[in-house]
């Protein structure tokens, strides 16, 4: 039993090494998040993140698929992004506790990881170097999505404003 756990801890920090978390981690860094993570298996249509709904738990997609939906105003959802391997989600609300402006519905299967604010808040004193770096990583996941929110801006104001001789 001892000797199964290890070996579920030892492939949890590689699924954290091999993520946007664990880019600038050290292995026994990876470790000690590991403990810290806990392993979902999603099946297709099921909801990681609903609208909404408030949630302080950071999520990496380890595998599969899932679209990031909104609630369209009568009521069709409306896919916004399709996430993949390596995704992460769950930001903001995972820092700021505030409710999520989009859902998270699981396309196929998926599986993930999930690391709860309280768990993560553990660091703070025991390494505090690793709550850095993975605040550094969520960081760079932000900056990344509104990177690509404001190239998507100035693509749909070209469109309408027909400029730039594009269209």
């Amino acid at each position: 039993m001892i000797a199964e756990q290890e070996e579920n801890l030892i492939a949890n920090a590689g699924m954290i090494a091999n993520s946007p978390l664990g880019l600038e981690l050290s292995e026994s860094q990876c470790q000690a998040l590991a403990e810290k993570v806990a392993i979902l298996c999603l099946s297709d249509g099921q909801y990681l993140i609903e609208e909404g709904q408030k949630d302080d738990t950071l999520y990496v997609l380890v595998s599969g698929q899932a679209e990031v939906v909104m609630e369209a105003a009568e009521g069709d959802l409306v896919t916004l992004h399709l996430l993949r391997k390596g995704g992460m989600v769950g930001e903001l609300g995972f820092l700021d506790g505030n409710p999520h402006s989009a859902g998270l519905k699981v396309v196929g299967s998926c599986t993930a990881y999930s690391l709860s604010r309280a768990d993560f808040e553990f660091f703070i004193n025991a390494d505090p170097d690793l709550m850095y770096k993975v605040m550094r990583a969520i960081i760079r996941t932000v900056h990344n999505i509104l990177f690509d929110m404001n190239r998507s801006h100035i693509e749909m104001n070209n469109y309408i404003y027909k400029t730039h001789g594009r269209y």
